[in-house]
């Protein structure tokens, strides 16, 4: 296994559907690293394709713009995902109990994770249901920044610095054959870390890896 028992361990390890119970209609991250994650989306997706938007909430950050042929969302709140604009539809699933997606095979052209990534506790089995799920040439971008829900990112990211992070999710996609070496974008922070605190405007860093399936 790639992770050890221990590495997968939540400081809450009660159902994660009880945490995400009630909707939280709130970003996660500020308004510098949502530009910056709606810019990547720009360049790096295409109009008229198929966007699995995974473990999403109310917001999907793409392009107004753009147009897509399908953008299926994934959560845990029924509440939030029925408030995103972006989404034609949605499933409602914990993937820590049942990594198994409800989709066929080589069905879209990107996979979607902002910020959520530090709680999955069965990478290896998500990122194989990743890989099944694109079409050969499909692009994943993961994109994550410092903040977590602490009790419920897994115990190997919250013993991790932000670089041995980055590292992590390059694992996750070696762990299943068929994916491209990742590419990493990181824009870290110039905002001074006691401004930070205090939550001034680009403040987070920006972190997404990036991969593709082989053809």
């Amino acid at each position: 296994m790639m992770l050890r028992p221990n590495e997968r361990l939540k400081l809450d390890d009660t159902n994660d559907k009880l945490f995400y119970d009630y909707p939280r209609f709130v970003t996660h991250v500020d308004e510098g690293f949502i530009q910056q994650l709606t810019d990547l989306y720009r360049d790096r997706l295409q109009p008229n394709t198929r966007i699995l938007d995974m473990m999403s909430s109310w917001v999907s950050h793409l392009p107004a713009e753009m147009q897509f042929a399908h953008v299926e969302g994934h959560g845990l709140n029924a509440e939030e995902l029925a408030r995103n604009p972006r989404l034609n539809h949605y499933f409602v699933q914990n993937i820590n109990e049942n990594p198994q997606l409800p989709l066929p095979d080589q069905d879209f052209d990107a996979v979607l994770n902002c910020v959520s990534v530090q709680y999955v506790q069965y990478p290896e089995a998500v990122f194989s249901e990743i890989h099944r799920i694109l079409k050969p040439g499909g692009v994943v971008i993961t994109s994550f920044s410092n903040r977590m829900f602490f009790q419920k990112a897994i115990q190997a990211w919250r013993d991790a610095s932000e670089a041995s992070r980055v590292e992590l999710v390059k694992r996750y996609f070696a762990s299943v054959p068929g994916f491209t070496t990742p590419e990493v974008i990181v824009h870290k922070s110039t905002t001074p870390a006691v401004l930070q605190w205090l939550g001034a405007a680009g403040g987070d860093p920006f972190y997404a890896v990036i991969a593709h399936r082989i053809k």
